[in-house]
């Protein structure tokens, strides 16, 4: 694989990874509105003109305009394994910015999928 489509698709992982955290911080303004028909305006409201939710639907948006141009250049079946790279940046930042807990179980799950990732990019 060329260094510039493992930048296109690292890129648009990132972008993902992002706005997952955007709108995990987000969410903490909907957190204690109970979830009904009469509360549907005020969540409507809170999650349209909440920054970090608004700043991950941007990076979404982004993020699908890349993987689109990764696409393009990549088999599906190298590209969509990489994907997976998210799931190792996301459960790292979510434990430093959030305090999510990263026990031994999931470190173990993310050893198995960067190995994985490293064995889909060697071929």
């Amino acid at each position: 694989m060329r260094s510039a489509d493992l930048a296109l698709i690292l890129t648009g992982v990132l972008l993902n990874a992002v706005a997952q955290l955007l709108l995990k911080a987000g969410s903490r303004a909907i957190a204690g509105v109970e979830l009904s028909l009469g509360n549907a305006w005020t969540l409507l409201e809170r999650i349209a003109l909440n920054p970090p939710i608004l700043g991950g639907l941007a990076c979404y948006a982004v993020s699908v305009v890349v993987w689109i141009l990764a696409l393009s250049r990549v088999d599906v079946s190298i590209a969509y394994p990489m994907l997976s790279v998210g799931y190792v940046m996301n459960a790292i930042a979510a434990w430093l910015l959030f305090g999510e807990p990263l026990g031994s179980a999931r470190l173990a799950g993310i050893g198995v999928i960067i190995v994985g990732v490293w064995l889909v990019a060697r071929s």
